[in-house]
């Protein structure tokens, strides 16, 4: 391969690789900001003057230098942007971006109907025969297969866990289903995104030949529903709502402390069963596991009403500092429901150095937010940078990686392309 010319400090375990994202907001971004925490070079392409319009999602936070979304800031770290008009039909705008292209490993992007920009996959697989593309989308790609006219519908996350099915599981069953936040569906979707992109990379290291990878909301949260479709097939039920209780096992829901905390527990199993209510002081013998926990008709049971009913007492007569302590002991699951201010004191939270400090590029003051995580031993990531201002490494991309001459650069900016 070429010798490259990093704009980034190299570090990580994918320190080598490039990627250039296209699109906006949550998915996409999302899933290469995590390789660029780990030593990827993401370069995010952003519309002139407009940006990604997750830099002002609600709220926004106020600095010396201007405002920027409090979600921009987290999520946005070790990015470079670049603006650039995305329109392959301008020979401008078809030099650079076919320049960054043939010098990088990954092209990802969640853009609405591509044909409008003309991006091709088969001339983007020609210019760089190893590049892996990610196409993220609500609904597929048609060329993947699927209804074209449900392929082109827009999509944001409450599609994905709509169409998916996967809200059926998730609320109170005298209400409408509950739709999960904040936007669990785009970080499922970022998750198997990232799986996509390092599965294809791997075989184009191995082989030389990159790929089409396409990765749809709806599948995405599918994917992840358990035992939904098997259920249905095999005739044994179908998805409901129990909200936080566990209808076939118990303990297993959210209880309120004596002093006003939310506690969950959960005991499935014979064995942590029975450690669950040695801590409480209940007799096994009583409160059989068959009879009183698990299965529909035993939670529902005299019994199992009985044992449910002394659960909530006992935790209503309890502190939520002592209930940990017990159920630690006892080795029974079971957490308080953290705000984030208790997480950000919490010392196991500090022990395990979760939250750093870095100077964002928006707004010009240090910020303290959830660090880098996965932690590797041998090649761990790190945050190099905060999020950057809109374009700010546009001229440095365009000077350095494409060879350009300032007078081509302000020819550019002034009509209009980057």
């Amino acid at each position: 391969m070429e010798e490259r010319n990093y704009l980034i400090p190299q570090f990580g375990p994918f320190r080598g690789m490039r990627v250039i994202g296209a699109g906006s907001l949550i998915a996409m971004p999302f899933a290469a900001s995590l390789l660029a925490e780990f030593g990827a070079e993401f370069i995010q392409i952003e519309r002139p003057k407009v940006g990604d319009t997750y830099r002002k999602f609600l709220p926004v936070a106020r600095g010396p230098l201007g405002e920027v979304s409090s979600a921009w800031v987290q999520e946005a770290r070790n990015r470079l942007s670049m603006t650039l008009k995305m329109d392959m039909k301008n020979p401008d705008s078809r030099e650079i971006f076919y320049g960054l292209i043939e010098k990088s490993d990954v092209f990802m992007e969640n853009l609405l109907w591509l044909k409008r920009y003309g991006l091709d996959d088969k001339k983007l697989l020609e210019i760089n025969p190893r590049l892996v593309i990610v196409h993220i989308s609500g609904y597929g790609h048609k060329e993947f297969g699927g209804i074209p006219e449900i392929c082109s519908q827009a999509s944001y996350d409450m599609a994905g866990q709509s169409f998916s099915g996967y809200a059926l599981y998730n609320g109170y069953p005298d209400r409408p289903p509950q739709l999960t936040a904040p936007a669990l569906n785009d970080y499922v979707t970022a998750m198997f995104a990232l799986f996509g992109v390092l599965a294809a990379y791997t075989e184009a290291q191995r082989s030389g030949r990159g790929q089409v990878v396409d990765v749809s909301q709806y599948e995405s949260q599918a994917k992840i529903m358990r035992d939904a479709f098997t259920r249905h097939s095999l005739g044994v039920g179908e998805i409901f709502r129990n909200g936080n209780q566990n209808p076939d096992a118990q303990p297993w829901d959210v209880y309120v402390s004596r002093d006003g905390k939310y506690v969950s527990v959960g005991a499935v199993g014979e064995i942590v069963y029975g450690r669950f209510l040695d801590a409480l002081g209940l007799s096994r013998k009583k409160y059989p596991f068959l009879k009183a926990a698990t299965g529909k008709e035993a939670v529902s049971s005299e019994l199992g009403q009985e044992l449910a009913a002394i659960t909530r007492e006992w935790f209503e007569s309890h502190d939520a500092d002592e209930i940990e302590r017990v159920m630690r002991k006892a080795r029974v699951p079971c957490s308080r429901i953290n705000s984030p201010a208790e997480s950000m004191e919490h010392p196991h939270y500090n022990a395990r150095q979760d939250f750093i400090s870095y100077t964002d590029e928006s707004l010009g003051q240090e910020v303290r937010a959830f660090g880098v995580f996965p932690k590797l031993s041998e090649t761990p990531g790190r945050v190099w940078r905060g999020a950057p201002t809109l374009g700010q490494d546009t001229e440095r991309i365009l000077r350095e990686l494409l060879g350009m001459d300032e007078e081509k650069i302000r020819g550019l900016r002034r009509r209009g392309i980057v």
